[in-house]
């Protein structure tokens, strides 16, 4: 049995407002990492910067559509990324609509193709610790989540 079918076995429901709530900063927290210049795009480029400074890297978006689903080679790179997160603590959550990020981080203004946003990392912009409310409202999501051992926790962006 795999975590996700053991996660989807939780009987504790997740409640609607605290969804709503971690969407809305995951939103915040992307528009101010771009804005400070701390946003990577790529599951490639986030690996790079993992391997050569995780220590910098706050928190990390994994994005895949249904149709992404099926495609294994980015499932394994999601279950490496997922591995390196939780070694070096690293909060991690899953959106499930790549169009919606696209929208958000402005994909469309670089020419990006969506495919570049399945994993985003945000970093420290400079040695001294960010400190953002959006930043510190995911952690908090994130360190409940795990506690219900729901390691890797879906997030819905607003529209």
């Amino acid at each position: 049995m795999t975590l996700e079918e053991v996660r989807g076995q939780d009987t504790v429901p997740e409640s609607t407002a605290r969804m709503q709530g971690a969407g809305k900063a995951l939103h915040e927290l992307l528009l101010s990492a771009q804005r400070q210049g701390c946003l990577t795009a790529g599951v490639y480029e986030s690996a790079k910067v993992l391997n050569v400074d995780p220590d910098n890297v706050t928190f990390c978006v994994l994005a895949a559509d249904e149709e992404d689903e099926g495609d294994i080679a980015l499932q394994i790179h999601f279950t490496l990324i997922q591995a390196f997160c939780c070694e070096n603590d690293i909060d991690i959550v899953r959106v499930g609509d790549v169009q919606r990020l696209a929208a958000i981080v402005g994909a469309g203004d670089e020419g990006a193709a969506p495919g570049d946003l399945h994993c985003i990392l945000i970093s420290n912009p400079n040695e001294d610790a960010w400190k953002d409310p959006a930043l510190e409202k995911l952690s908090l999501f994130c360190e409940e989540s795990r506690s219900v051992n729901d390691w890797v926790p879906s997030i819905t962006l607003p529209e």
